[in-house]
């Protein structure tokens, strides 16, 4: 059995209803999507309900972290508490994306944060909406992806892949017994691995393929293969 930790802050609900309900549509679609590309069951759980014990007691095979609407400052603490936990404990296949990435990297001593302010000047089409971020670099959309080297996660791909990027955060440095394995123009860490354990974060949402851009899929895909 799979387990996809649901990231997302439920105060999302109050403060914008239409991306609340866009989330719970790409939790569903991922939930199944992984189920068709494993060949297993996936149980969708909530963030603070999550503690290495209980993903034993479940027996779970593999753990998917999701990304989320808004970010870690709305989140108290010792609701993260289990998650990270289960960041240091696990030792079977886990893949974080987005913000499962930043707080896999986090919870490993890493330093998270915006991109980088916009210089004087440039214009950006795509803003932010939540917290009227402006002025803050972003990648949006379906982007090329420099694979820095050759990993069982990333073959049958091209050595530059294109994944579906919603960001404006990012890891600011390699957390301790990790190292990068992808990194785009403006992200120095896109993707990273534990030297150890089958530990994985992707700035970018491999989740998100479609049939123009299936890359992300061949990366689950690879990613299940560990099973």
């Amino acid at each position: 059995m799979l387990v996809y930790v649901d990231l997302e802050n439920e105060q999302l609900f109050e403060i914008d209803l239409e991306m609340w309900l866009r989330s719970r549509d790409h939790l569903l679609r991922n939930k199944y999507r992984f189920e068709r590309l494993s060949g297993r069951p996936c149980l969708i759980m909530r963030y603070d309900s999550v503690t290495p014990e209980r993903l034993q007691a479940l027996a779970a095979e593999a753990v998917l972290v999701s990304g989320q609407y808004l970010d870690l400052s709305y989140y108290a603490p010792e609701s993260l508490a289990g998650v990270k936990a289960l960041f240091q404990a696990w030792t079977r296949p886990l893949i974080g994306f987005c913000g499962g990435h930043q707080l896999l990297a986090q919870a490993n001593g890493a330093t998270i944060g915006p991109i980088a302010p916009i210089p004087p000047g440039v214009t950006q089409l795509h803003l932010a909406t939540i917290q009227n971020i402006a002025g803050v670099k972003q990648e949006i959309g379906f982007q090329p992806v420099s694979l820095q080297k050759k990993h069982h996660l990333f073959k049958h791909l091209e050595q530059s892949a294109t994944f579906f990027q919603a960001h404006y955060w990012e890891v600011k440095e390699t957390p301790a017994d990790f190292e990068v394995l992808a990194a785009s123009e403006h992200c120095a860490i896109q993707a990273m691995g534990h030297r150890e354990r089958p530990l994985f974060g992707t700035q970018f949402h491999p989740e998100a393929y479609d049939d123009r851009f299936g890359d992300g899929r061949q990366l689950l895909q690879n990613f299940f293969d560990l099973l």
